[in-house]
């Protein structure tokens, strides 16, 4: 089968189309014949070579930790009800808390039969992609976040993946939102999706125009991390919330309980949300059951081929791709 391997660390030139032998599938697994690959801002890391500390890939690896298509075949001890069934997944290696987001930019992917979802008829696989990380993801942070009506609700990174899915679900919760992103067709986005106002933070002082506008938001929902992470920290009001869940700036937010509780802030990281007790099985249904009904749209910027996933990797490193990245196989 054909699959797309990082061959050594470096940049979107290093991947490469390979043919490897099919997987097999073992006890508690599933194989799936893949139609989308969700393609996220860590599989850019992991490729560069930034990311090792975190987690230990070595090349040649296959990039991609989640999946969508059909069942295959199944493991020995997995029930055969499962081929032919359309399912996004994780994959086999991938783990929220543990394991290694790779094995998805491929043809085949090997799967924990306990990962499956069931994908409804009213979604496409790749919309099913876009939500395997995002959709779970941001209902757990939205759940922690327990927004209410009348908040002021800052959402940086707004125009990715989560961060278009949590503009929606703070404005269905009656927030006042306020769409952090750089540049305007990312603002723009956001505006469509129901952000009440936007504010670029590639502009100097940008937090400060946030807090002279709101006097203080109460919950900041921070995609982006590093400095534009600090920076949201000085437009929230004491008593507020900031849940720093993203790192798309280069690490999470640089911001620590101590410096946040020095403004009365509450500082809730990715790493307490991801609980071992956390059921993501049933968030990502959830998410699933919110885009079938209509309630949440789903925004796939761009998807490319399997055998352009250097090209994915390109328009998410040049800042330039919006909503979801999909490689479509």
């Amino acid at each position: 089968m054909r699959v797309v391997q990082a061959k050594k660390f470096g940049g979107p030139e290093v991947l490469a189309v390979s043919e490897v032998p099919d997987p097999v599938a073992d006890s508690g697994e599933v194989v799936v014949r893949v139609a989308a690959a969700d393609v996220m801002f860590l599989d850019t890391t992991l490729r560069s070579g930034w990311a090792s500390d975190y987690f230990p890939v070595e090349t040649p690896f296959v990039p991609g930790g989640a999946v969508t298509g059909t069942v295959e075949s199944v493991g020995p001890d997995v029930d055969p009800a499962w081929v032919g069934k359309r399912v996004a997944t994780p994959t086999a290696a991938s783990g929220i808390g543990g394991g290694l987001p790779i094995g998805g930019y491929a043809e085949r992917a090997l799967a924990k039969v306990a990962t499956l979802a069931v994908i409804p008829d009213e979604l496409s696989f790749e919309q099913a992609a876009a939500l395997v990380h995002d959709g779970r993801t941001v209902l757990a942070v939205a759940d922690r976040a327990a927004m209410r009506p009348g908040q002021w609700v800052l959402i940086t990174a707004a125009a990715g993946g989560l961060g278009t899915l949590l503009v929606q679900l703070a404005r269905a919760a009656g927030a006042q939102v306020i769409a952090a992103a750089r540049g305007e067709a990312k603002l723009a986005l956001a505006q469509r999706l129901g952000a009440h106002e936007v504010v670029d933070y590639s502009e100097s002082g940008w937090a400060d125009r946030v807090r002279e506008r709101t006097g203080g938001v109460q919950v900041v929902l921070d995609g982006a991390g590093g400095e534009i992470g600090r920076a949201a920290l000085t437009a929230t009001a004491p008593g507020g919330l900031l849940i720093a869940y993203g790192n798309s700036a280069g690490g999470f937010a640089a911001v620590d309980a101590e410096a946040a509780a020095a403004q009365s802030v509450t500082l809730v990281t990715l790493f307490e949300i991801a609980t071992p007790d956390t059921d993501w099985l049933t968030l990502h249904d959830r998410a699933q059951a919110e885009v079938a009904a209509g309630r949440l749209e789903v925004v796939i910027g761009q998807t490319f081929p399997l055998d352009e996933a250097a090209a994915a990797h390109a328009a998410i490193g040049a800042r330039t791709a919006v909503g979801r990245t999909i490689l479509t196989v």
